[in-house]
């Protein structure tokens, strides 16, 4: 809260990563008596990742994808991240992923003085509203698929992420709305 008094125009995120694979996912579905199901398996471990930072006031998700998850890749996410919101403050939520720490991550945080990074609690996923936004497109793209390549998969998957708003109430929870009546 002494962040959002002294900059009340700071924009909140929370980030974290998801990797995808061909092998489909399931959940219930419904389906005629008798007929049972037929979800395509893939027996590969080929894999792509996405890195996702969702805007806690608008419920945009910026989204990466990238074939590795390091400190190079996760460094150049944070670009993305200040290039999409120019000129103000940025508070970042994300975990304690190995690939946070290094020296490309304190090369952009030296470089850019208006992000800032708050470092969420080992082990508590659902403290991260972008986590619940991974399970919503597993839902609606992964889940169930028939799909039968990887690159389909992940263009549907950024797709979902790029077209879709995803409220989130952790500012409410936490009192911002109330202190900064800008931004509802």
């Amino acid at each position: 809260m002494d962040i959002v008094q002294s900059a009340p125009n700071t924009v909140f995120f929370a980030q974290d990563e998801a990797s995808l694979y061909l092998q489909a996912t399931t959940m219930k579905v419904w389906s005629p008596r008798g007929q049972t199901p037929v979800i395509r398996a893939d027996p590969s471990r080929k894999s792509t990742h996405f890195f996702g930072t969702l805007n806690l006031h608008n419920g945009q998700d910026i989204v990466m994808r990238a074939e590795e998850m390091n400190a190079e890749t996760s460094s150049q996410h944070l670009l993305q991240v200040l290039d999409a919101v120019p000129g103000v403050p940025i508070v970042m939520f994300w975990d304690r992923a190995p690939w946070h720490r290094g020296q490309p991550i304190r090369d952009v945080l030296a470089a850019n003085p208006r992000l800032e990074l708050v470092y969420l609690p080992v082990a508590a996923p659902d403290l991260n509203p972008q986590e619940h936004i991974w399970k919503a497109a597993r839902r609606a793209v992964s889940h169930n698929h028939s799909l039968s390549r990887l690159d389909d998969l992940a263009e549907r998957f950024e797709q979902y992420l790029n077209e879709n708003v995803f409220p989130c109430s952790m500012l409410d929870r936490y009192g911002f709305n109330a202190l900064c009546p800008m931004f509802k």
